[in-house]
């Protein structure tokens, strides 16, 4: 009798969660698994496009030559990455050129996995106590996950960019903590965020997400660990103030030429205004109770604003849809991560003239800025810790913990 309630009630578990039997596996982490493999493969044949950049910075920053150590910026301002980034791409140094860059992107392509179990994980702490049904949550999960790989294999693989694959990994340990209530943990990964890659700063917003008291202590944080990581360099050498003005073409298809602006490489107000609207976009949808849209947001604000269009630059895009797909909003169908794909991604491949291209990419980062921060939908509630109540409140908790890794 009792062995026939206890498999009842690992049947019944193994229903709730989607756990494989007798794995401790999900079935919806094995499909991401095939499906992020599958596109590696097809991928990696022509992979690796900037990871030159990546291995030359960090032998430069290892060096002693005169234009490497904290010198680096100063002489090599096209190498915009930041030294967490770089410190990563030293691993690969005992390994050949070909064997340190195909591992560099078998991880960073792992990394995509890591980031939507931990999403999953941070819907599921968001919503504790709120009698979510973690089944459809990870269908929805599912979902998306499939538009957001081949995304994440553009970034991680094909252009090899480990400074945003880094950058957007600590972004997503950042949410993942902010559910949990975790201030400190917070503040340190959007600064390794930013360590990695500079433009990461939009998606400082975060720690006003978390309860007020804490906001002074998390940004000291931010700001020391931020100071600790590239103050060295300004100190170092004082030329590196100058990597801040490097400029890159200013493409057809930009959004930028819709506002008129033909200059033919970045112009000097261009970054400023990036940053500040991103970051202000961000400390709006906080404001309003959206803070799974500020991912979102700073990626849109780079994505408006910026001169280049590469296809990598949409899997910030993509993270931030993921996030606002999971936690923002309880839709089965995440329609974001899919109108992403199709109109950044697809748009690229499908439309015929470079200012069709840019229209598409400007009426994307609108609607979906307006649709996020102004849409009705159910206000979602600061993140705090996760805490027990008495009784039979208790026991409800405990069992609701159980569904926590989706």
């Amino acid at each position: 009798m009792r062995g026939a309630r206890t498999a009842r009630t690992t049947t019944d578990y193994e229903a709730a969660t989607g756990r494989i039997a007798g794995l401790p596996l999900r079935r919806h982490h094995v499909l991401l698994v095939a499906w992020t493999v599958l596109w590696f493969f097809l991928v990696e044949p022509s992979g690796g496009f900037s990871w030159h950049y990546l291995r030359q910075g960090e032998q430069l920053l290892f060096s002693g030559q005169p234009d490497g150590g904290l010198s680096l910026y100063a002489h090599h301002p096209e190498l915009q990455i930041g030294p967490v980034s770089l410190a990563a791409a030293r691993l690969t140094a005992p390994f050949s050129p070909h064997t340190g860059e195909l591992l560099a992107e078998a991880v960073s392509a792992g990394l995509g996995l890591v980031m939507l179990v931990l999403i999953g994980r941070t819907a599921a702490f968001h919503y504790l106590g709120t009698g979510t049904n973690h089944r459809r949550l990870q269908q929805r999960l599912l979902i998306a996950g499939l538009a957001f790989i081949p995304m994440w294999v553009e970034v991680s693989v094909r252009f090899a960019h480990l400074d945003d694959v880094l950058a957007l990994f600590f972004t997503t340990l950042a949410a993942h903590a902010l559910a949990r209530g975790k201030p400190v943990q917070v503040a340190l990964f959007l600064a390794l965020a930013v360590d990695s890659k500079p433009w990461a700063i939009a998606f400082a917003p975060l720690i006003l997400a978390l309860p007020r008291r804490t906001w002074l202590r998390a940004a000291l944080w931010f700001c020391a660990l931020v100071a600790v990581a590239w103050l060295p360099f300004y100190l170092g050498n004082l030329d590196t103030l100058a990597a801040a003005k490097f400029t890159i073409p200013n493409q057809p298809a930009s959004a930028l030429r819709w506002f008129g602006v033909t200059d033919p490489s970045t112009p000097w107000w261009d970054r400023p205004a990036q940053f500040a609207l991103g970051i202000g976009l961000g400390c709006f949808a906080v404001w309003r109770g959206r803070w799974p849209a500020v991912v979102l947001l700073g990626a849109d604000a780079r994505i408006l604003l910026d001169p280049s269009v590469y296809t990598y630059y949409t899997a910030s895009i993509l993270l931030g849809t993921l996030l606002w797909d999971a936690i923002g909003q309880k839709r089965l169908v995440p329609w974001w991560s899919w109108i992403a794909l199709a109109a950044l991604y697809g748009g690229t491949l499908l439309l015929p003239t470079d200012s069709a291209r840019g229209l598409v990419r400007l009426a994307f980062v609108v609607v979906s800025a307006l649709y996020v921060l102004f849409w009705p939908t159910q206000r979602t509630r600061r993140p705090r810790p996760p805490a027990e109540g008495a009784g039979t409140r208790r026991g409800a908790r405990r069992r609701e913990r159980v569904l926590v890794d989706a």
